[in-house]
């Protein structure tokens, strides 16, 4: 891999890992309302659950899924349920107690479950899949290049935008605070969501 191949997929990697999406901002709220320590599942699952989606890609099981109709409205249906029903779930908690209760459980089971489900997540391991590995002699050493990076920046964004929401959590105990935060969070899903149908392919 060249050097400017290798800085194009920085700058890929930068962009697409740490723009607002559903990863974020769910790790962003889970640590507003469990702490850093309580999203850290997470946080590990998301690069996990990607990872996993990326070799399916690298494999050709993502073209299948893109290509045929069904299975991509299949996922698609899934993922826009699961984001909606994880705002509903978040929409409600007004104190932290709560919030640990029933709200902001997401298991590392769920983490990367979520993953499979995102068609945009999808787009994009075809995506990197198109440009840096398929059709090359050197596919697999590529692909033992690609993954680390783009898992390495999966991390780092959710961890930051986790530490972000952990930092929020004092202030977000006074008042209503983290009644509001939380549906503004629970408003960004359902604005994902809503995209992801609009722009679906």
């Amino acid at each position: 891999m060249t050097a400017a191949e290798f800085s194009a997929l920085l700058l890929l990697a930068t962009a697409t890992s740490f723009t607002p999406g559903p990863n974020t901002t769910l790790s962003t709220a889970i640590a507003a309302n469990r702490g850093l320590r309580g999203a850290m599942r997470f946080v590990c699952a998301v690069p996990t659950g990607w990872a996993g989606l990326f070799v399916l890609c690298a494999l050709g099981v993502g073209g299948l899924v893109l290509a045929v109709p069904a299975l991509r409205w299949g996922v698609l249906a899934v993922g826009v349920g699961y984001m909606l029903w994880l705002a509903w779930r978040l929409a409600g908690s007004r104190t932290l107690g709560q919030a640990d209760e029933r709200s902001m459980q997401v298991s590392f089971i769920e983490g990367v479950a979520l993953q499979f489900v995102n068609i945009k997540a999808w787009m994009l391991a075809l995506a990197v899949v198109a440009g840096w590995i398929a059709g090359r002699p050197d596919w697999l050493t590529r692909l033992a290049m690609v993954l680390p990076v783009m898992l390495g920046f999966g991390f780092a964004s959710n961890f930051t935008y986790a530490l972000i929401g952990s930092l929020l959590r004092h202030w977000l105990t006074q008042g209503d605070r983290l009644l509001w935060f939380n549906r503004l969070m629970a408003s960004a899903l359902v604005a994902t969501s809503v995209w992801m149908i609009w722009s679906a392919p």
